[in-house]
């Protein structure tokens, strides 16, 4: 049996049981591998565009004798993904714009499938602002801490969402309502970076057009920082 780290096992959870999955970017191929291996799900794609990793995956497949299972296919993105070959759609590990770009390239075909599964990097805001535009609806968030990293993984279906309060597209509204510990300790660490942050630079006193720009980014970030915390930690 193949071991998965904290961050694989978590996205690999949200997979549903008995859905076949597209895994795209699959780079060593381990969460089909697992997957496949626990009987939770029937097939896996394991899909990236790169031909190195997707050499990999392969002979990590073959190791595990999983061919009749998990199929490798070079793919940007979702391009090379046909209707009605899988249920659901695992992207992580990129960053935010990347991922908003896979799933805005891809929305024909992922309108075939029952959930995605989404774990960006960075600029998540903007990951949870395409979903809510382009009709899908957050269903689960979880949160995990490792290697020094934070690392939010969601569900999407297809269904309505709208966002009446700024900081549920930055932190996740049912890691908010929830009081998710790992979101809080990553509230907590970014509140003190920001604040270092502000020290510094008003401590330089540069007039230049770029500082005035990261202070007034800064000091918005420390805004909605304090209201997740107050809102939903500190009541």
């Amino acid at each position: 049996m193949i071991h998965l780290s904290k961050r694989l096992s978590k996205n690999a959870s949200f997979v549903t049981p008995g859905n076949r999955l597209a895994d795209v970017g699959t780079d060593h191929g381990y969460i089909p591998i697992a997957l496949v291996q626990e009987g939770k799900i029937p097939s896996a794609l394991a899909m990236d565009v790169n031909p190195g990793p997707l050499e990999r995956a392969k002979e990590h497949i073959q190791e595990f004798h999983l061919e009749s299972y998990i199929h490798t296919r070079l793919s940007d993105g979702v391009q090379s993904l046909q209707p009605g070959e899988a249920d659901s759609v695992l992207i992580a590990g990129m960053g935010g714009a990347l991922t908003v770009k896979i799933l805005r390239e891809g929305e024909e075909v992922l309108k075939t499938v029952k959930e995605l599964i989404l774990q960006p990097q960075s600029e998540i805001d903007k990951v949870r602002r395409y979903l809510e535009q382009a009709g899908y609806r957050i269903t689960k968030e979880d949160m995990v801490w490792e290697e020094g990293k934070y690392y939010p993984v969601m569900r999407a279906e297809a269904g309505e969402m709208h966002y009446d309060c700024e900081i549920f597209y930055y932190y996740g509204k049912l890691l908010l309502e929830n009081a998710h510990p790992v979101l809080r300790k990553y509230l907590q660490q970014r509140k003190e970076l920001c604040e270092q942050i502000l020290e510094r630079l008003n401590r330089d006193g540069k007039a230049e057009e770029k500082t005035r720009e990261r202070i007034r980014e800064i000091k918005e970030e420390m805004q909605r920082i304090h209201r997740a915390l107050t809102d939903y930690y500190e009541m």
